[in-house]
């Protein structure tokens, strides 16, 4: 790094970033440009990401700021971001030491509210604004060089080991016995004590060498296509090669070779034929890949309710920036507002983002956008293959008029003319990122965007957060902020919301029912086919149950990298039976006897998702179940196939957790079922009212969206308790005002500010003193301080955890030191991460 001149750019610094159509004189006929370098992080050189480096142009090389480059950086060729031109070289560098450009890998990246985006959540989320442009970025596109060691064998002599010191010698017997003869350093590194001295003696002796295998970033899929190159035939064709002509010339010229074959029933030695006449030419052409999704029969406008009309025309009226609450009860047509808000903006050539906050809702949003606007819908989320995320992002710089319909990530599309941002299900936790850094909440993220933009944004749900209500809803309407409340009070065709019932489980006990269904519930669950109609049962865990113990001891099994309880699971019949860490994944096979007194009598605790699916066997055994939770979902594609299943009633009932309580709109559903409604009251978190009535509304708003009005279920051991009551009555109004009026008297957002600082380290004592030191660096008469103390769970997977908690004024900033300079008060073997504004505390 001493060939490359170093400019420290502050993170708050408005000046490094550039406009791209900013021009700068050069004075040489040498064009120099500052390049923000993708630098491995780490504790000693925690200024590194926000330093600038320059390099030059190279004459053959066309480069531009907001250009994603692969530069030359010490050993190692890196992804860098092409930030600005410079005029002339800074004093101390030569042209000599001047490295240049390598390769432009993305052109045109960034536009100028881009730019000023990545920066505001760079500063607001306290991270380096590399780590933010890395998030932005889909994976692959910034990639690191690595350096591999390869065994040289021909200059090796016999019995070498004998002339080696140990770790050398250990270098060696692995490259010479191992599956292969090449490695990264890394690699070596993890497995062999001392390899880097082992490896630094072989490379003197020749008996290994070192290269670099150069970042390999997703490269565009090619397909043949053929083109006709002629207006009028030759005379000497065969009539074969004269309809094959025709065939290309009625399809406008051009084909793909795959699609003209399968049309003409040939073969592509003819098609080389007429090539080698001059008729057409075959080259290859890019195809984009993207999610295909299923064919849709197309879908006109329906007709709006009185309250949707009025809706629309709000949102149709907006020039410019707003933030609108769409408030709607489950089932009022939400969807329908967004499909009709979004068609002008279309015919305008702008384009529309959707964000959602799980990709099981995806499928069926998707599917409805592309019965309604075809092609001109795309997708955009991590289950898709690295290649479909690039070629997605690669479409959307281009600037035709389209649909993003996403989840968080989806924030940074760089769709270049923006005309509307909607946040489906906008009270949802998913959208705020816990880590890596930037823990960023998309919703704000989302109001800097649409302000950037000067476009209207829509946050639409059921059960709006707290935050939002107090921001727009408590705000006087059309004030000088732009904020609308819109109501959707009644479900469309003036359906009925389902009546729930409360069943008190401690009834059940005391009538002798010691199943985890109750007995109003097992006589809905019997009628279901009868009556022709499908259920859904919800609970709040995944796996067959929360913890296992032992009957005779008492013993707890525990995760041995985790302070949490191993959950059982039980695939099926003929599965092996297994304990697994919910907080890891690791897991390990069922114990025959207890660790503990070797008694071989354990009890399970809780009821999970697999648990309720093999009660259900055996008491319905006519019923046919879908289990839909994080463990069967992890296949590509798998939520789409599960749901299209229960849509098209291949299952009586949907058996899941969190990701069936929103979205999901299938007419069937009669039935709501809520197993166990106190693990999601009764949890140390100040929002886990707000949390579980949220949710339980929900999930209740998936029945009676048919013609019959539904029932829906929910058993609990506290009926007593004021979620579970105002959840009876629909009374969402009174209940957010109370929760407003607790928040503002513990002084608990939305009436204040927190920032979470996490701090975690395989080593319990250094993390221990650097959560110490840390807070006594932060103290100050501007905020409150809580702690430092453990966080919830101590430790997981073998990292011990500590956090600091720091309470603002709701309108107080954010007046920390920079994320280098907290970073450098902690030893290199702690991680910190910087949460603003943080959800979750465990």
């Amino acid at each position: 790094m001493t060939n490359l001149y170093v400019t420290v750019v502050s993170q708050a610094s408005s000046t490094i970033l550039c406009e791209p159509s900013t021009a700068y004189t050069q004075p040489t006929s040498q064009q120099l440009i500052e390049v923000l370098v993708d630098i491995p992080f780490s504790g000693s050189s925690a200024a590194e990401p926000q330093k600038l480096f320059t390099y030059q142009v190279p004459t053959d090389l066309t480069v531009e700021p907001g250009d994603i480059l692969s530069v030359p950086f010490g050993n190692q060729q890196l992804g860098a971001i092409a930030i600005r031109f410079v005029s002339h070289l800074p004093s101390g560098l030569s042209w000599q030491q001047l490295k240049a450009v390598e390769e432009v890998i993305c052109p045109g990246f960034f536009p100028a509210s881009y730019w000023q985006l990545l920066q505001q959540v760079a500063i607001d989320y306290q991270t380096p604004l590399i780590q933010v442009i890395r998030t932005a970025l889909p994976p692959g596109l910034l990639g690191r060089s690595q350096r591999r060691i390869r065994l040289c064998p021909d200059g090796i002599p016999p019995h070498a080991e004998q002339f080696l010191k140990p770790a050398a010698a250990a270098v060696l017997q692995w490259l010479q016995t191992a599956n292969s003869s090449d490695y990264t350093w890394q690699y070596l590194q993890r497995q062999i004590k001392g390899a880097k001295q082992g490896i630094r003696d072989l490379l003197k002796r020749g008996w290994v060498e070192s290269y670099l295998e150069p970042p390999t970033p997703p490269r565009p899929k090619l397909k043949q296509a053929v083109s006709l190159t002629v207006e009028e035939f030759p005379l000497d064709l065969t009539p074969r090669q004269r309809e094959v002509l025709d065939v290309l010339r009625r399809r406008g010229g051009e084909l793909w070779l795959e699609e003209l074959l399968k049309i003409c029933n040939t073969s592509s030695s003819l098609i080389k034929a007429l090539e080698q006449k001059n008729c057409l030419v075959i080259a290859q052409q890019e195809i984009l890949r993207r999610e295909q999704g299923i064919p849709q029969n197309p879908d006109l406008p329906k007709a709006l309710t009185p309250h949707q009309t009025e809706a629309l025309n709000t949102i149709n009226s907006l020039s410019g920036y707003a933030q609108v609450l769409l408030h709607g009860v489950t089932g009022s047509g939400k969807t329908e507002v967004y499909l009709q808000a979004i068609a002008p903006i279309l015919q305008q050539n702008q384009s529309a983002l959707v964000l959602v906050p799980e990709i099981g809702l995806t499928p069926q949003l998707t599917d409805r956008f592309r019965a309604r606007f075809g092609e001109k819908v795309c997708v955009y989320h991590s289950g898709l293959s690295q290649g479909e995320r690039y070629d997605t992002w690669r479409n959307m710089i281009r600037g035709n008029p389209q649909i993003i319909i996403g989840t968080r990530s989806a924030i940074f599309a760089p769709l270049p003319n923006l005309g509307l941002i909607i946040l489906d299900e906008e009270h949802d936790s998913s959208f705020k990122q816990d880590q890596p850094m930037p823990c960023y909440h998309g919703r704000k993220v989302a109001q800097w965007r649409a302000e950037l933009e000067n476009c209207p944004l829509i946050l639409g749900s059921a059960t709006p957060s707290l935050e939002s209500w107090q921001q727009i809803k408590l705000q006087p309407q059309n004030s000088s902020k732009n904020y609308y409340y819109l109501s959707l009070p009644e479900r469309v065709r003036s359906r009925p919301l389902p009546p729930i019932e409360i069943v008190d489980l401690r009834q059940e006990l005391k009538q002798g029912n010691r199943s985890i269904f109750s007995n109003t519930l097992q006589a809905a669950l019997q009628r279901l086919q009868q009556r022709g109609q499908q259920g859904i049962l919800f609970i709040h865990r995944r796996g067959h149950s929360t913890f296992v113990s032992c009957r005779s001891c008492g013993y707890v099994m525990e995760c041995a990298h985790c302070d949490v309880s191993l959950s059982y699971h039980h695939i099926h019949s003929n599965a092996a039976q297994q304990l697994k860490c919910h907080y890891c994944n690791d897991y390990q096979p069922y114990p025959q006897r207890c660790p503990a007194c070797n008694s071989k009598y354990f009890k399970h605790f809780g009821s999970g998702t697999q648990r309720v699916t093999q009660e259900l066997a055996k008491l319905f055994p006519q019923l046919k179940v879908i289990r839909f939770d994080s463990d069967t979902t992890r296949r590509k594609d798998a939520h789409r196939i599960l749901l299209t299943q229960f849509a098209h009633q291949e299952a009586d009932l949907l058996v899941g957790t969190q990701m069936l309580t929103k979205g999901l709109d299938i007419a069937a559903v009669g039935l709501v079922g809520v197993v166990a409604a106190d693990g999601l009251i009764h949890l140390p978190d100040y929002r886990a009212s707000e949390r579980a009535f949220q949710t339980l509304l929900q999930v209740a708003g998936r029945a009676g969206r048919g013609d019959d009005p539904g029932r829906v279920i929910i058993q609990t051991y506290t009926p007593e308790h004021p979620v579970i009551q105002a959840l009876q009555r629909y009374a969402y109004e009174p209940f957010v005002n109370a929760e407003l009026q607790s928040r503002q008297e513990m002084n608990y957002p939305p009436y204040c500010r927190l920032i979470l600082l996490r701090l975690s380290s395989l080593d319990e004592t250094a993390v221990t003193h650097a959560a110490h030191e840390l807070a006594t660096m932060l103290k100050s008469e501007n905020y409150e301080l809580l702690g430092p103390a453990p966080a919830p769970i101590l430790r997981i997977a073998n990292q011990y955890r500590w956090q600091i908690i720091l309470k603002l004024s709701q309108n107080q900033s954010i007046d920390l030191p920079e994320f280098e300079t907290l970073r450098d008060r902690c030893p290199r073997s702690v991680r910190l991460t910087v949460d603003v504004d943080p959800l979750n505390f465990s």
